[in-house]
Parts: C-alpha cells; sequence; structure tokens
C-alpha cells in the first residue's frame, strides 16, 4: 500500500528545475563570446574583463601584452591573461582602442 503526496512531488520538480537552471546560468557566466577573450586586470586585487581579440592587433594593446609577458611571463594562475596594471588605466586604453 502506498501514499500519495502530491505536493512533496511537485515540489520536488520545482526543486529539480530550479538546481538545473542555476548550473546553467553559472555555466553562462563563465562562458566567453566568439570573438573575444579574458583577462583580468589589477595591481592588488585582479577584475576580470571579456575584451574583443581585435584588440590583439592594436600596437597600444601589443605593448601592454609585452609589460604582462615581462612581470608574469607565460604562467596566468588566473586562467586568463593577466595585465599589470591599473584598472582605471585599462579603461583608458581600451576606451581609445574602441573609438
Amino acid at each position: 500500500m502506498g501514499f500519495r503526496l502530491p505536493g512533496i512531488v511537485s515540489a520536488k520538480r520545482s526543486l529539480v528545475r530550479s538546481l538545473s537552471n542555476s548550473k546553467q546560468t553559472a555555466s553562462k557566466t563563465l562562458d566567453i563570446p566568439k570573438g573575444y577573450f579574458a583577462v583580468y586586470v589589477g595591481e592588488r586585487q585582479k577584475k576580470r574583463f571579456v575584451i574583443p581579440i581585435s584588440y590583439l592587433n592594436d600596437p597600444l594593446f601589443q605593448d601592454l601584452l609585452s609589460q604582462a609577458e615581462e612581470e608574469f611571463g607565460y604562467d596566468h594562475p588566473m586562467g586568463g591573461i593577466t595585465i599589470p596594471c591599473s584598472e582605471y588605466t585599462f579603461l583608458h586604453l581600451t576606451s581609445r582602442l574602441s573609438a
């Protein structure tokens, strides 16, 4: 003999649906769109920026990458390229590239 508990079954379905949606949201925030890459910027606390790959062709950005290579080499513990400048400097430079 079994018991019917429709309230518990619907709550369980709702929870499973909620958990799967939160996993999808988390994976979307980690995804980088095609044509972009992640960089970490900051002197003390690093902030993640997703920027267009086209920036790689600009001489100003290439100089910034050379400085990053000199300071950090090719070992980037954050998973993306770490750029050794202030957030303000980075935003100023990228605003000039976007224009």
